[in-house]
């Protein structure tokens, strides 16, 4: 009967937790929508407006704007910006991108890290690196973009590091999330895009450089918050997909559970039956 009683309660929290974990994949699947929405809108954007710099770039002496200016080379220290997330149940996603960053940064000396994300600033504690910012407090992340973009820039153009990176999760669909290091600072235009030679020329007010060096700033904070957009879009996604997870369990241990019970129960009743039977034969 104890038996019988233990399994019974097993079933009920299996199906408590299924309950669980079925309403946290829906909130999931409502956020990863927005999320997912705001992603893709964000990134479109985001090319445009590469493009646009690139495309000025060709057009104007780019060694006058120390954000593409090579670093000295007494500068030792590199800044890495490190999106993670704030809460877990979101499968490996963490893990995923902390393993990518320990590939591209083996070594952590001369490394300091701006995190957005309390699973970053975790782990970063845990591997003894140094923490110049934390930003995971300040809820949605975006809405420390412009703080975060001000911290990098004012950080590089004072020599105090050699450049600036981002490490991220790039969202590609609710199954499909990658780790992704992009370099922020110095500005890189090597991937320039071949200008057409037949293609018309725009003329531009007031002028080339002026609209170039307002734009790099402009261009520097919305890649960042691509990045925090990608990030968001991902975490959503990878917990609806654990608790979709979770909840096939949940069920599939309730099956195995009511078999084992119902044969539990089963047993008691032929020896309650059986016990019947032998006293009733005792007595004749």
């Amino acid at each position: 009967m104890a038996n019988i009683r233990l399994i019974k309660n097993r079933i009920k929290s299996a199906k408590n937790i299924s309950q669980i974990t079925k309403a946290m994949e829906l909130v999931a699947a409502s956020k990863m929508r927005k999320a997912q929405a705001a992603a893709l809108a964000g990134k479109l954007y985001a090319e445009k407006i590469r493009d646009m710099v690139f495309s000025l770039a060709t057009r104007t002496d780019i060694s006058n704007h120390p954000l593409l200016q090579t670093p000295l080379e007494g500068i030792k220290k590199h800044l890495v910006i490190v999106i993670s997330t704030n809460k877990g149940l979101c499968g490996g996603l963490n893990i995923t991108l902390f393993r990518s960053l320990m590939k591209e940064y083996p070594s952590l000396t001369n490394l300091e890290f701006v995190t957005l994300g309390k699973k970053g600033t975790a782990f970063i504690t845990q591997m003894h690196a140094t923490l110049k910012a934390d930003f995971s407090d300040k809820v949605p992340f975006v809405d420390s973009v412009p703080a975060l973009t001000q911290l990098l820039t004012d950080s590089f153009l004072s020599g105090a590091v050699s450049g600036v990176d981002i490490v991220y999760n790039e969202f590609f669909s609710a199954l499909k999330h990658i780790p992704r290091k992009k370099t922020l600072l110095p500005l890189t235009l090597s991937g320039l895009p071949q200008e057409d030679a037949g293609a018309p020329e725009f003329l531009i007010e007031p002028g080339v450089s002026e609209v170039f060096e307002a734009l790099l700033p402009h261009y520097l904070e919305n890649q960042v918050r691509d990045a925090i957009l990608q990030a968001d879009a991902s975490e959503h996604s990878a917990r609806m997909v654990a608790m979709r997870s979770a909840t096939d369990n949940a069920l599939s241990f309730m099956e195995e559970l009511t078999l084992v019970y119902n044969k539990a129960r089963q047993e008691k009743i032929t020896y309650e039956i059986s016990d019947i039977v032998t006293a009733r034969l005792a007595t004749e």
